[in-house]
């Protein structure tokens, strides 16, 4: 199979720091490859890489089937990047930016103007069109990032936590627009440490932490992993929760554990919930509420790591990283 991106044992430090360390990770054309960790998982590094921004210390990355390294120039007129932070010009306006963007690839004034008005329009800006970037919201300026980052209509796109810090209407947009991108036929790269964006965009998911990739597949497959379904248990008393752990784990065979005021037990079928609750009940412990569902990518990363995904203080990755 021919990937929009393969990468294979990827490796990147920072003197002791292990950005990266045998990293695989590979997109079919026209999908979306999640790729999920906190921060300083190494997923702003690897993103780096495959846009020739950072040279790798060993390994191979290849986008379009051309080598990062060997064949960077190549690969940029073929890609586009939106970062953690917008990359625009706050003193230009909206419509300015993606005038300068264009010229700056090439385009006459006419082709310049022509595609700025089109991406204004398609990303809901027209409103704002001639307003000073430093007074947009936040929602608005990455918005027009990402509108900044498909003016060459790229084949492969980086989206590098393209929501944080956005309200929930806003990422909503953004992901509609992600959507459309997608169905075009760009193949879309994107860093998340939100675990519902994965679970609504991604075809497939890569799992990093602390620069390897742990677990790998759809949604549906990581998810499954966990052990198909989960039963979660909320006790009248809270102090009985270390009780049902225990009284879990025993009847279920599988590693439980409280969080907040529940207790979530994994579960690979039905019999083995039906088991947890008659021992639940012989106990005599009083339940507020229990039910079986899904797995969300939440509990599928806490289960593989040990901790939440969006765990901020790791010692992975940089936070800033040096200049390419």
């Amino acid at each position: 199979m021919r990937y929009a991106i393969e990468v294979r044992g990827l490796k990147k430090s920072y003197g002791e720091v292990h950005a990266l360390n045998g990293v695989d990770l590979a997109a079919a054309p026209g999908t979306v490859l999640g790729v999920l960790g906190p921060n300083g998982a190494g997923k702003t590094t690897a993103v780096r890489v495959m846009s020739t921004l950072t040279r790798p210390d060993s390994g191979t990355a290849r986008v379009l089937g051309l080598d990062v390294t060997a064949q960077a120039a190549q690969v940029r007129e073929r890609i586009g990047l939106t970062g953690q932070y917008a990359g625009l010009d706050p003193n230009l306006s909206g419509e300015q930016n993606l005038v300068l963007v264009a010229r700056l690839l090439g385009a006459s004034r006419r082709q310049a103007r022509a595609r700025a008005d089109e991406l204004i329009e398609r990303f809901d800006l027209a409103h704002a069109a001639t307003r000073a970037v430093a007074k947009y919201s936040g929602g608005m300026r990455r918005r027009l990032d990402l509108a900044a980052s498909i003016v060459r209509r790229p084949e492969v796109l980086y989206l590098d936590e393209p929501t944080t810090g956005l309200d929930p209407k806003s990422r909503t947009g953004l992901w509609e627009t992600v959507r459309e991108l997608v169905a075009e036929g760009t193949t879309v790269l994107l860093t998340t440490q939100y675990l519902e964006e994965a679970d609504q965009l991604a075809d497939s998911i890569a799992v990093i932490d602390t620069g390897q990739v742990i677990a790998s597949g759809t949604p549906a497959q990581l998810k499954q992993a966990v052990g198909g379904q989960v039963l979660r248990l909320t006790p009248v008393r809270r102090e009985a929760a270390e009780q049902l752990v225990q009284l879990a784990e025993w009847s279920a065979g599988a590693k439980a554990r409280a969080e907040d005021d529940a207790v979530i037990v994994p579960v690979a079928r039905a019999g083995e919930a039906q088991a947890v609750m008659a021992r639940v009940g012989q106990a005599g412990i009083d339940l507020a509420s229990f039910g079986v569902r899904e797995p969300t990518l939440d509990e599928v990363f806490l289960s593989l790591t040990g901790h939440r995904a969006e765990t901020t203080a790791t010692a992975n990755e940089p936070e800033k990283e040096p200049a390419a």
